[in-house]
């Protein structure tokens, strides 16, 4: 198992308590690290939300208005954001674009305090005619267009200050095998598996759960092989798997896992979200408590605290001092050193991903890019 320091138990006690809205002893820990963590993993409300349950003069007064004054700046955004969002569908549907707002917004909904989880992007996913009419529409309405992904159909708007983001495909680009089940998934969904949110007086239409947790997971898998994520996305999981625990299709959950070949990376982290998240066990999908699996997502947890949330504590600074060539090659020396981390954990992504990475090199290197 790995080693915890105060300061991280207090952390993910905090955590755990914001999450299931439950009482949480903590001792003294450094407040000010709490706080870091907190923000590299993008849950400073989830921990504002859990100081509430600990009992009173065990945090220090100041510690706790710091953490409570963050809280409220993250629902200020979030109202203002799901306000923008009101506007934003509204205005798709009167345009007869067809779409559905996937993670963020609508994943909040299935926290006990939707206003407190931090808020990102705004993510459409559409079908390609629906994504050519949206871009279309909001194009000449951005303030900042960003390069277009012709070949995956992804693009970029800030509208109002709000990052808004159309996807034609949720693919991983990582693993064909994971792609082909999303893709299958994304059919789905746009063919009419859905649900609504109800934002104020406007119908927002998500996933239907059982497509929603399969596009969840293989995003934040996605990221974590690749080299980050943080507990946002592992608590966004857990949160919309406890939401719809009753009515899950648990059958067709197993067969998409098992044709994207993520059974091990399904179990790894489930064992991390029972047993450092304290999501109960009978919630969980196909959780085991085999020790193997506890060690498996002791290491999972160990690497999601290390790189912090979408790897925002490693060095990137890389990217704008070098010339091109350079960067490519300490690119590529650091994606070859995450797969050989990787293979301990996962060994069959680690030796797909390091081979497709290669392959995607040596072509560019052909093409001159």
């Amino acid at each position: 198992m790995i080693r915890i320091d105060s300061n991280t138990s207090a952390f993910l006690a905090l955590v755990r308590a914001g999450l299931w809205e439950e009482a949480c002893a903590v001792s003294r820990a450094d407040w000010g690290a709490v706080l870091r963590l907190a923000e590299e993993q993008a849950v400073v409300g989830l921990v504002a939300a859990g100081l509430e349950h600990v009992p009173s003069g065990r945090i220090p007064k100041a510690e706790a208005l710091a953490f409570g004054a963050t809280a409220l700046q993250i629902e200020r955004r979030n109202a203002a954001m799901n306000g923008f969002v009101g506007t934003l569908v509204t205005r798709l549907r009167a345009a007869g674009v067809a779409f559905v707002l996937v993670k963020g917004q609508g994943v909040a909904q299935c926290y006990a305090r939707p206003l407190w989880r931090a808020c990102g992007d705004i993510d459409l996913l559409l079908d390609a005619a629906n994504y050519l009419k949206a871009k279309a529409l909001l194009e000449p309405l951005a303030q900042e267009v960003e390069p277009e992904g012709v070949d995956v159909l992804h693009q970029g708007l800030v509208l109002d200050g709000w990052l808004v983001e159309l996807h034609g495909t949720l693919r991983s680009g990582v693993l064909p095998r994971m792609d082909r089940v999303i893709d299958r998934v994304q059919q789905d969904v746009l063919g009419g598996d859905v649900r609504f949110w109800q934002n104020g007086s406007v119908g927002v239409p998500l996933p239907g759960a059982d497509g929603d947790i399969v596009l969840i997971f293989t995003h934040f898998v996605k990221h974590f092989i690749q080299g980050g994520v943080g507990l946002r996305q592992v608590c966004d999981w857990c949160r919309v798997l406890w939401t719809f625990r009753d009515s899950l299709d648990l059958a067709l959950l197993e067969a998409r896992l098992r044709e994207a070949g993520l059974l091990t990376e399904w179990r790894a982290f489930a064992a991390l979200a029972v047993g450092w998240l304290g999501m109960p066990a009978e919630a969980m999908p196909l959780y085991s408590p085999l020790a193997r699996w506890r060690r498996l997502g002791g290491r999972v947890l160990a690497r999601i605290l290390r790189t912090g949330n979408f790897g925002r504590n490693r060095d990137n600074s890389y990217a704008t001092r070098y010339p091109r060539l350079v960067r490519k090659a300490i690119s590529f020396w650091r994606h070859t050193t995450d797969c050989a981390q990787l293979v301990v954990l996962f060994p069959r992504d680690a030796v797909a991903v390091w081979w497709r990475m290669l392959l995607r090199g040596l072509a560019a290197v052909v093409k001159g890019d």
